[in-house]
């Protein structure tokens, strides 16, 4: 396989924020549509690919034509999607932080389903220079596929919206990565 350049860029801030959004179909505000747009500025990608909510498509749809890909939408968060932290029974919430798949939202969907569904979209890049704007699980999806990380090391980081995060990727594994815009402690 020929290695390949892969950027994965978080949506911009939706209108919602503070919330569990998963499927809930929050637009990005104008100016997180902008922070993407800056932030792929100069990339150098013959695809562009967007999850199939509107916070993703439109920043995509902004640099440039892009494919729709559901299997790049956030973790589905069942009856909490929507709803703010301080709204979710603490245990539960607390539990599903813990391990998302042993304790999955109710009605949700577990961690491993998202992994599963962005593993087979990774799998289905052809090897050239690719943008997939997407959310911010989705990512801790990618680079435990292609990085290893486990699920402690996938949420160790911040990850604000419209990071960049930029794997070259060999035989489905990356070679090398860099990260733009991501908060540091």
């Amino acid at each position: 396989m020929t290695g390949f350049r892969l950027h994965l860029l978080r949506h911009g801030e939706p209108e919602l924020t503070g919330r569990m959004l998963g499927r809930t179909d929050s637009p990005a505000t104008a100016g997180g549509i902008a922070a993407c747009v800056a932030r792929a500025d100069g990339l150098d990608v013959t695809r562009r690919i967007a999850s199939d909510l509107s916070r993703a498509r439109a920043c995509a749809e902004a640099i440039g034509p892009a494919e729709i890909d559901p299997r790049w939408r956030e973790l589905d968060f069942g009856d909490w999607d929507g709803l703010a932290a301080g709204d979710i029974e603490p245990e539960a919430l607390a539990r599903f932080w813990d391990d998302p798949d042993a304790a999955p939202p109710p009605s949700g969907e577990r961690w491993s389903d998202l992994v599963s569904r962005v593993r087979t979209a990774i799998a289905e890049l052809p090897p050239e220079p690719t943008l997939v704007v997407t959310h911010g699980g989705a990512i801790r999806a990618a680079l435990h596929v292609l990085c290893g990380f486990d699920l402690r090391a996938t949420w160790s980081f911040a990850l604000p919206y419209a990071a960049l995060v930029t794997l070259e990727v060999w035989d489905g594994t990356p070679r090398s990565a860099q990260v733009t815009g991501l908060a540091t402690a």
